[in-house]
């Protein structure tokens, strides 16, 4: 009798926790961090040196990034396969930054960026379904695969520019835009320190201080413009001051909730119309420039682990909600789970999904223009442009 009731009790007994019953556990709903304190030029105050993160907010962010690394990663992998061609720029490392941004904004607000993208097409609500399929080159692409890597849009979002620094003037123009109609809307202006050596960008804060437009000039210093590190290319490598008679402020870039309040600072400073104001981002990528780069020539591998180990945002992240009882290992590892399936999906489509014919060569040139007919490489080939 004693094996039978050993059976049943073992029968009746509750199954392992799943992720309803984690999220049913005694969770603490907020808790408050002390944060780096930000360095600041032309400001008497500056963002909080405490945040407030509640749990749903916690975890959010955590799946956030936890996606944008994973996305990274499976795009090395199709790239090495040569299943994704020519340039292709990854964000991994990176992720505090393109999180803790949108997690300050509306989606009213504008963003545009540089060719280093994924990350802020994610955050801006692209799936990753259609930033893979772009990659791919496949018709389910954001840009119906005419893009690619440094090509990527979507609403209020403005890619993606593949021309050094090119994207500042525009994000300039889009922040003039939000003041000529009334709008109470600012556009994060994003360039990278390679970047931040080019004339135009001189040229825009002049612009953007005497018009005092809502521009956030955001630089995202990873410490290498290419194989370059900052040292070697800046002469003064206090991007933050370098706007001169506008504000700046230097920011933890592997901190999502500095990023968040600096962010929000910023926001509010420029939505009140005081003018631009300029964030330095200190960041980190752990891939090299593009594909094409190693990223090991021009640094070593033990400084590229070490910040992986001392520095890595989603894992300063995870200890943070872990330590706070804001959630659990178990419960962060079921998220973990999620992402993967969703990135292995979305890497199955963007592999099968059909390339875009030839005859769609010329379509979405223009916007509500006619159809026309243009020229493709041979005079005597036709193909017609629809908006």
């Amino acid at each position: 009798m004693l094996p039978v009731a050993s059976r049943v009790l073992r029968s009746a007994s509750p199954k392992p926790p799943g992720r309803e019953l984690l999220a049913a556990r005694n969770f603490v709903n907020e808790a408050s961090f002390d944060i780096k304190k930000c360095s600041l030029h032309r400001l008497e105050e500056g963002p909080p040196v405490q945040a407030v993160l509640t749990r749903d907010e916690g975890l959010k962010y955590y799946k956030n990034m936890q996606t944008v690394r994973r996305m990274e990663l499976k795009a090395d992998q199709l790239y090495k396969q040569k299943i994704i061609r020519g340039f292709c720029h990854l964000y991994d490392g990176q992720e505090a930054c393109c999180v803790g941004i949108e997690a300050a904004i509306n989606p009213s607000d504008h963003v545009i960026t540089a060719y280093r993208a994924h990350g802020f097409t994610y955050g801006r609500g692209l799936s990753v379904r259609a930033i893979l399929a772009e990659l791919t080159g496949r018709k389910g692409g954001c840009g119906k695969g005419k893009g690619g890597s440094m090509h990527m849009y979507a609403k209020n979002f403005y890619g993606g520019n593949g021309i050094v620094g090119a994207q500042v003037p525009v994000g300039a123009g889009v922040a003039l835009a939000c003041k000529y109609t009334g709008k109470e809307e600012v556009c994060f202006t994003l360039y990278g320190d390679g970047a931040a050596n080019q004339g135009q960008i001189f040229e825009t804060y002049n612009m953007a201080a005497l018009w005092k437009l809502p521009c956030i000039f955001v630089c995202e210093n990873n410490r290498y413009g290419m194989g370059t590190s900052v040292e070697r290319a800046a002469a003064n490598t206090n991007y933050y001051k370098r706007g001169d008679y506008i504000p700046g402020i230097r920011v933890d870039g592997m901190d999502v909730l500095c990023v968040r309040e600096a962010a929000k600072f910023a926001a509010a400073y420029s939505r009140s119309g005081k003018g631009p104001i300029l964030l330095e981002l200190q960041t980190y990528r752990y891939h090299g420039h593009s594909m094409s780069d190693p990223g090991v020539t021009y640094r070593s591998r033990q400084e590229v682990q070490e910040v992986r180990s001392k520095s890595d945002p989603i894992m300063l992240h995870k200890d943070r909600m872990v330590h706070s009882n804001l959630a659990s290992v178990e419960e962060l590892k079921e998220i973990d789970i999620e992402v993967r399936k969703e990135i292995e999906d979305a890497a199955q489509f963007a592999t099968s999904d059909p390339e875009p014919p030839l005859d769609e060569l010329g379509h979405h040139i223009y916007c509500s223009h006619p159809p026309f007919d243009i020229r493709g490489v041979n005079q005597c080939i036709k193909h017609k442009s629809v908006s």
